[in-house]
């Protein structure tokens, strides 16, 4: 879930923080149309100054190594034990059995904000066979996911640095957070209905740059944005290998239900006009 994202800033001259900004020429990596997060390759994220005053772009490995996995075999063989492009909101302090969980110190000392300009999730159809009967087998219709006039927004990250032996460097590496999905996501991403945690500016600039409690952390990290902020499109197949979301017609796929978003529940005042 949530394995695809891009990074292409095309418009903007700056990339902004609130009262802060960042001239967009200066960054050669910001022209990704898809990121596919099982290459492990480097992403754009954001990370504030030592003295908290200004932030700056980096890239990041996506994908979270700890600091105790030996070498490249087993970090490759942790991240597909677990999967560690992105980590729920509910378990950024407590895994599912009550224990620390896994990013706990990432979130209490490096936490980052990771760019996206659309994120692509598939839903999943079901298939039929010759005789009318329903096959285990579905199909997967891609969406890109974007922001009503935003050309880019922010996810909630946590970034570890990890030392490669074999190239004899340090590597920084990152996952962004996962919240429940919104109305318009459970029908998008149906198989699991999660979604990236989208934050507003303020809860962008607070989970960068201000020191929340642990209770406060958790609760940035599960903002829901509301559906009737979202967009979204069909697109061709072909994403993960073009590189590139290439907005596509599906003539027998039926459009998306969007009679609820004006009664979906605003849980966050932030969302609030």
């Amino acid at each position: 879930m949530c394995y695809y994202n891009g990074q292409k800033v095309t418009r903007a001259e700056f990339i902004q923080l609130k009262q802060l900004e960042k001239a967009v020429r200066n960054y050669d990596f910001l022209d990704k149309g898809v990121h596919n997060g099982f290459n492990y390759a480097p992403c754009a994220i954001v990370v504030a100054t030592d003295d908290r005053r200004d932030f700056e772009i980096q890239q990041a490995e996506w994908g979270f190594i700890p600091g105790y996995a030996k070498d490249r075999e087993e970090a490759k063989k942790f991240r597909g034990m677990y999967t560690t492009l992105n980590f729920k909101a509910e378990n950024l302090f407590t895994n599912e059995v009550g224990k620390k969980s896994m990013w706990a110190e990432a979130a209490r000392q490096r936490r980052c904000l990771v760019l996206s300009t659309g994120i692509i999730e598939s839903m999943h159809v079901p298939t039929y066979g010759k005789k009318g009967q329903l096959l285990k087998a579905t199909d997967k219709v891609p969406y890109m996911i974007g922001i009503v006039d935003k050309e880019y927004f922010w996810f909630p990250g946590v970034y570890n640095d990890w030392f490669d032996k074999e190239a004899g460097r340090w590597v920084r590496t990152v996952a962004f957070g996962t919240t429940a999905a919104n109305g318009i996501m459970q029908q998008i991403h149906n198989s699991k209905k999660r979604m990236p945690t989208i934050l507003t500016d303020d809860l962008a600039w607070e989970w960068l740059m201000e020191e929340p409690s642990e209770e406060r952390l958790t609760e940035i990290a599960l903002t829901q944005i509301p559906s009737k902020l979202m967009e979204a499109c069909t697109i061709d197949k072909d994403y993960r290998f073009a590189g590139e979301a290439t907005p596509a017609d599906y003539p027998d796929h039926p459009a998306l239900d969007l009679t609820f978003v004006d009664q979906e529940q605003l849980d966050f005042d932030h969302w609030r006009n």
